[in-house]
């Protein structure tokens, strides 16, 4: 059986506001990997934690929090460049995701190659206005991974 309790601190999520909770699933789960884990209400508002799918071995999730006092405004707080990375396998998977994101109006940066580990990038912007960087080749799951003996 895989052991589910913690047994050391791990990086485990970034909380990020939003003034329409689903409007922002909506844009995770259609222009990123991510897929709803599980969602939450209490008399504050309302939440989702995001996730890579099954993402068991490692998880990480990137919380999304609607508070009733502020909903229906723009809450970014990640630009102009402070943004959230996904790094995807294929170079054609950043151009599909750029050209969903441009015939959704969510297109910030269009996709280009930049120097030394940024790779082939582009950014998108989530309905709060917050940047997502798309890149493939940057290479930060490689390097991760085969750095601290994970390689497969």
């Amino acid at each position: 059986m895989t052991e589910t309790r913690l047994t050391e601190a791990r990086w485990t999520h970034v909380a990020l506001p939003c003034g329409n909770l689903d409007a922002s699933i909506e844009f995770y789960t259609s222009l990123t990997p991510l897929v709803v884990v599980e969602r939450f209400a209490d008399e504050a508002g309302e939440s989702a934690w995001l996730s890579n799918d099954k993402q068991a071995d490692s998880p990480f999730v990137l919380v999304l929090v609607s508070f009733n006092s502020t909903k229906g405004e723009q809450l970014g707080l990640l630009k102009p460049f402070a943004h959230l990375g996904i790094e995807v396998p294929n170079r054609e998977d950043v151009d599909a995701i750029a050209a969903k994101a441009r015939e959704a109006g969510n297109l910030q940066w269009e996709p280009k190659d930049m120097p030394g580990v940024v790779g082939y990038i582009c950014a998108l912007n989530d309905p709060d206005g917050n940047v997502i960087e798309i890149s493939h080749n940057q290479k930060v799951y490689e390097l991760v991974r085969g750095k601290w003996g994970g390689a497969e």
